[in-house]
Formats: structure tokens, sequence, C-alpha cells
């Protein structure tokens, strides 16, 4: 099979590979469609992964086509979502059933092999079904989506509540409609980009960094990782309110001294959230994602800006790595033929 196979840093070459080989209780995946990560760019570009060489992707859906036990028979031919994360299920937290939180996880596509390839192996126990008319793009996006709403379930909003979320990316956009959704009074998205075309499509109102000084909110959900970000986070909540920490760090986090008396005298309460609840076959972040999609309680189309064929995904993420141009998700299509609903 082709896959991109990351050798090194910045050494990600597009190359034949051995299919993935079978355990018991896992299955073969036939890539459809694949979600850019903003963590696939300094992943790839920056600092590696947890071994080399390594096939990056974790946001993505396909088909299955081969298990290795013949009870999992049912899941061929099946449509499917993936649940990347891989819990040890043996820590206090997987006891638990708070997977998210498992202390030896093992991850699709950085601590194992991932999407960026025409076959995955994945466990069973990860696989989604995804409904008919559900397209392989917008399933694709079911693993950021699961993580917003993982977040805003944190935030555990109010009707009247006043939310902003900084970050204009896949994640922010999402946890702004995921916000509206559990009946906030008014979100925005705060970026430093000009991404108001998008906003418009969602209905959702959009502000410039520079444009939201002296506005409060109620919750602020944090969704870029940087010290900037997080200070400004900070400023606009309003005392005793919330902000909700999902912004993966982009390196050691350091806040100024009058920034970190607000945080004291106002009262604020920080939550950190990471990745998104899940477990098979019952009620979880991911079954309320399928079925928002399902029903088309969210709209999720809007948020991708570029789609693009296997053979140019170095092309997708010099886009993301470079910034010279707007984008929310991009989406490679491994097979663009396939990509409508059954």
């Amino acid at each position: 099979m082709k896959a991109y196979v990351l050798h090194g840093i910045n050494d990600l070459r597009y190359e034949n590979v051995e299919e993935p080989e079978l355990i018991s209780g896992w299955c073969i995946v036939s890539v459809k469609a694949v979600g850019i990560c903003s963590s696939d760019i300094p992943r790839i570009f920056k600092k590696g992964t947890y071994h080399f060489p390594t096939i990056p992707g974790h946001e993505f859906s396909g088909i299955v086509t081969k298990v290795a036990d013949s009870e999992n028979n049912k899941w061929i031919g099946k449509r499917v979502s993936v649940f990347p994360l891989i819990p040890c299920r043996k820590c206090d937290q997987c006891k638990q059933k708070k997977y998210e939180m498992c202390e030896n996880y093992d991850y699709i596509g950085s601590r194992r092999d991932g999407a960026f390839a025409d076959y995955v192996a994945v466990p069973v126990w990860n696989l989604i079904e995804i409904a008919p008319d559900t397209t392989f793009v917008q399933a694709a996006m079911m693993e950021p989506l699961a993580v917003a709403f993982h977040a805003v379930k944190q935030a555990d909003i109010s009707k009247g509540s006043r939310i902003a979320v900084i970050g204009s990316g896949m994640i922010g956009f999402s946890a702004a409609v995921w916000a509206k959704k559990f009946g906030a009074e008014s979100v925005c998205v705060v970026g430093q980009s000009d991404k108001t075309d998008i906003s418009n499509r969602l209905n959702i109102e959009y502000v410039k960094y520079e444009n939201i000084n002296g506005r409060l909110f109620d919750i602020v959900i944090e969704a870029v990782g940087t010290e900037a970000a997080i200070s400004n986070a900070i400023q606009i909540t309003g005392a005793s309110g919330k902000i909700i920490l999902l912004g993966n760090p982009n390196g050691n986090i350091q806040l100024d001294q009058d920034v970190y008396w607000r945080l004291l005298r106002k009262q604020i309460t920080c939550i950190g959230t990471w990745n998104s609840g899940y477990e098979a076959m019952s009620s979880c972040d991911w079954s309320s994602v399928k079925e928002a999609l399902r029903d088309g309680s969210v709209c999720v189309d809007p948020l991708v800006t570029h789609k693009f064929g296997k053979e140019e995904l170095m092309t997708a993420l010099n886009i993301m790595k470079n910034k010279k141009e707007i984008f929310c998700k991009i989406i490679v299509e491994w097979d663009k033929e396939d990509q409508e609903g059954g």
C-alpha cells in the first residue's frame, strides 16, 4: 500500500509500505478521508513523534475491510470513524471509564501508525459506525468535534451564559457551535486572521483580538495554547467566571504578575480538558457527535475550507505550516468517488 511515512523531523515520504498486520481484537480500515490536525504540524516539521518511522494521521474515516476474529465479521463493510486513543484498560482512570485520562495510552497516528495511508489497523473497540447519510468527510471530523464537545461539557453552560472562544481553528469554531447548541445566550470566536466568512456561514460572531478588549464573559474557552491566548482569556473572563483550557501548549507558559493577580482577585476557575470521553456502544461524547451529524443539529460543512487528494497531502500540510492563506479544517480525500453517504 501507499503511505506517508515520517522517517525523521521534516522527513515525510510518500512510499510503498507493507499493509498493517492484524492481531486479535483488531481490524483493518480502508481510509477514505483524513483531517489534518494542528498537532500534526509540529509533529511532522518541528518535534517529531515517539519513534521513527511513523505514519501520522488520527482524524479519519473509512470502511472496515478485514477483521482478525470471526466474531467481529459483522464489521466488515461498515462505514466508520475511529476513536484514536487506545487505553490500557488497567489504570485507575480506565477502571472508571475515563479513558481520555489513561496513564498508559497508545495513540493512532503518533505512538503507532496512523491514517495518512491506504489502510490502518485499529482495535474493533474503537470503531464508531457512522449513519448512512453522514459523508466520509463529515465522519473524519468526528474526532475534533468530540474533543470540542468534551471541553464544552466541562464548562457546564447555563442558559444566559456569555461565552467567548479564543482560537479560530476547527476546535475553536466547533466549541462555539456546541456552546450555542448547549444554550448559551451569546457566543463569539476570537482570532487573529479574518475568518468572518466561516463565522457568517455558522451564524456565530467573530471578533479579532485587537477588538475584544473591554468585553467580559462568563465562560472563556481557550483553544490555542499560547501565553498570549491564555493571558487574553484571563483578561476577558468576568468575576467568578470560568476558563476552559483546551489548547495544546506550544511551549512553556508564563503569566505576567498582573494577569495572575486578576486570576486570583476575580476568583476565576480554570478547568483543564484533553481529548474526548468514549465508551463503545454507549452514551459518550462520540455518540453525541454521531447523533448531531445524523440529525443535522450541528452544521460542520462550513468548517471545511480545503479538500485535497491523497497525492496533495504535502501541499495541504504546507498551507497549515506556512499560514499564508485562510484555513479552518483541511481534509484529504483518499478516495474522492466514495465520499458521499450510502
